[in-house]
């Protein structure tokens, strides 16, 4: 269960961040809007908030997912593969080491917590262009020091590996067709093409918070009998965002 969210509020200059899609510029507006209603989605979870004001000197900065991996016994501080986002993970180490022991991953590894899937008790880390090699076996000798299993799945498309599977709990998974057989794909929802955007699902204790505007991925999600609050994502889409960057659950 999930007590405790660490959020960042978008900045205004939110639209000069890092993307790699053709879908437009976001609406400083409409994006405060989204992230005001993932706040309160992630409220009726039951989870209490820690936010954070926008630190303009990072546009990428409320993807604040990016900066750690969290788990009860440790937060384990990233060094991000983005230059541009490096020093986005300074405050949450402050705020974060109030509430874990912290551990940190060094140069010359790099390392972002969206490449990072957790399974129960095991973690599956992406290499992509931002997480890289160093990056990865720092992680998985810190893991593996508090406990935990690791092992590595290449990101060959995609910025991150969550951008292409989510875990749902219960045994289940939701993915692109590329990433469909990597895991467990006997208990995997493999989505259409033109619904992979709603492969980033986030699971907070009983709920799972899903985009809106995937009918199909929905239907398949609910037939399964998840509880379901359903996200307009359009701004942080527009970012290479999505649900799980948003926050720092624990």
């Amino acid at each position: 269960m999930h007590s405790k969210a660490i959020v960042r509020r978008p900045g205004r200059n939110f639209a000069n961040g890092i993307t790699t899609t053709n879908l437009g510029k976001p609406v400083y507006e409409k994006a405060l809007e989204q992230h005001a209603a993932y706040c309160d989605a992630l409220k009726r979870c039951g989870v209490e908030l820690i936010i954070l004001e926008a630190d303009e000197r990072y546009p990428d900065g409320c993807f604040v997912e990016d900066t750690a991996i969290v788990n009860g016994k440790v937060a384990v501080i990233t060094h991000p593969g983005a230059a541009s986002r490096r020093g986005e993970e300074v405050e949450i180490a402050r705020v974060i080491s109030g509430y874990r022991k912290t551990e940190t991953i060094a140069f010359p590894g790099t390392l972002e917590g969206g490449d990072i899937l957790k399974v129960e008790n095991h973690y599956f880390i992406g290499l992509s262009g931002r997480t890289n090699k160093e990056g990865a076996d720092q992680l998985a000798a810190i893991l593996s020091k508090y406990g935990f299993t690791s092992s590595e799945i290449k990101v060959e498309a995609g910025l991150h590996l969550k951008s292409d599977i989510a875990y749902l709990g219960k045994g289940n998974f939701i993915s692109t067709p590329a990433f469909s057989k990597m895991i467990y794909p006997a208990n995997t929802i493999i989505l259409d093409q033109d619904e992979c955007y709603s492969a980033n699902c986030l699971l907070v204790n009983d709920i799972l918070l899903i985009p809106k505007g995937f009918p199909e991925s929905k239907t398949k999600i609910a037939d399964l009998g998840y509880n379901i609050i359903e996200l307009e994502m359009s701004e942080f889409r527009k970012m290479d965002g999505g649900l799980t960057c948003l926050s720092l659950l624990f």
